[in-house]
């Protein structure tokens, strides 16, 4: 059996980032492995006007080290395009453009391999890996299966294609033609494609669309500089030393810093229902509906039945559609392999408890580490499943992995006075 000093299983940004920081460490032996027969990043909501909601440099490997081969720019450059991309001045990344980076990345890295799923993972003093293809060993293990769709349980009962999560959009968009669709779910994915339902599409749209949202309002992104200190690593630490209350409480009261929908998008939607309404008087009709939750769907073999609970006057209406799409969010996808050890890892609610280093807390010797990535959003808050922190994990690891640490430039630490000071700082400050 070959044995590797790091096995990284899924093949995600965050998985990839590792392996593109590693790719320069002839010492760390490595290997990813993914299911996938290649690489795909969500490719059932590759809408055309979809962007990117972090800025540019956050990206698998800048704000780690920005003169990795494996950079956002060094894409750019390697196809010929960095100029035509400049002049183009997008205000954010396309998302399709960055998943043809991902995907680009992947190419250029030898270590990574697609088809081969991960079936089984003991422990015998190292790690175990069994797959559909071999049998290999590690010292220490990354796991970024990444996330699956998460719909309401009564929702979940449909086979007809008639009821799909938004995450599945793209390979159903063709059926939403001439009928009436309704979107749950406020954030960015639900206001994507509400955009995609609504735009110009050759003669082609839903007749009805109406877009329920259990927030307030449909609400943009905080993406303001303040509150943008929380994507950034003095903060990831600050948040991981405060007890699960007070981090349960931080979360929902910023969800917005993280899923909100950007203002650009906001704005098109907005456009676009003044210019059906107003100028070409054309289908689709569209009906938004905030403050609501849907509390039960039914289908009658003709169409759909939701009940919508609205939350302010307690009322309940009666909302029928042909298809509804739920924009609903997403969970940590399941991690069925590692059932021969799972007992022996400590949990925290629905995550693996984590150490500082992002390693799962296990009866394991030292050395012999289970990384788990983009799955401690409770524990490290709003940035864990962000792209912005991605870089600075994958560092964070290797650093570990190489029994270093802060062995790079320390970055020096965010305007804002996090943690509180004692009179004994204090003094010694003065």
């Amino acid at each position: 059996m070959m044995h590797y000093q790091c096995v990284g299983i899924g093949v995600g940004p965050s998985n990839l980032s590792l392996a593109s920081l590693l790719h320069n460490h002839a010492d760390v032996s490595n290997i990813f492995i993914d299911k996938k027969p290649k690489f795909s990043w969500h490719d059932g909501m590759r809408f055309p006007e979809a962007n990117l909601q972090v800025a540019i440099f956050k990206d698998l490997v800048t704000l780690a080290d920005p003169t990795s081969s494996f950079s956002f720019i060094s894409y750019l450059h390697s196809q010929g395009k960095i100029y035509h991309f400049l002049n183009a001045q997008f205000e954010s990344v396309p998302r399709r453009e960055f998943s043809n980076y991902l995907e680009w990345a992947c190419e250029k890295n030898d270590n990574i391999h697609f088809a081969e799923e991960v079936e089984r993972v003991g422990f015998n003093g190292v790690f175990t890996i069994e797959t559909t293809r071999r049998r290999i060993m590690a010292d220490n293990l990354s796991v970024g299966v990444g996330i699956e769709p998460k719909i309401p349980p009564f929702a979940r009962h449909c086979t007809d294609g008639t009821s799909f999560h938004v995450a599945n959009f793209i390979p159903n968009a063709s059926k939403c033609d001439d009928k009436r669709i309704v979107v749950v779910g406020g954030g960015q994915s639900g206001a994507e494609a509400v955009l995609a339902l609504i735009c110009e599409n050759h003669g082609h749209a839903p007749r009805q669309v109406c877009w329920i949202s259990s927030r307030d309002n449909f609400l943009p992104l905080d993406n303001s500089c303040f509150t943008n200190d929380y994507f950034t690593p003095s903060h990831s630490d600050y948040f991981f030393e405060q007890s699960p209350q007070n981090k349960a409480k931080f979360v929902q009261r910023n969800i917005l810093a993280s899923d909100g929908i950007s203002e650009r998008l906001l704005r098109q939607i907005y456009q676009r229902i003044y210019t059906l309404r107003f100028i070409d008087a054309s289908p689709p009709d569209v009906a938004l509906m905030p403050d609501r939750v849907v509390v039960q769907s039914a289908h009658d073999g003709l169409q759909w039945k939701l009940v919508v609970d609205h939350r302010a006057t307690g009322t309940r209406e009666i909302v029928s559609a042909d298809i509804v799409i739920w924009a609903t969010g997403f969970r940590p996808a399941r991690m069925d392999f590692l059932a021969p050890i799972l007992s022996r890892l400590e949990r925290h609610n629905d995550e693996f408890l984590i150490d500082d280093d992002f390693a799962a807390v296990w009866d394991g010797p030292p050395g012999r580490c289970i990384f788990v990535l983009n799955a401690a959003r409770s524990q490290r808050g709003l940035a864990d499943p962000n792209l912005s922190l991605t870089a600075w994990r994958s560092q964070r690891i290797i650093d570990r992995l190489r029994g270093l640490r802060n062995a790079g430039i320390v970055q020096i630490p965010s305007f804002i006075t996090w943690a509180g000071t004692s009179a004994a700082q204090e003094r010694r400050a003065v």
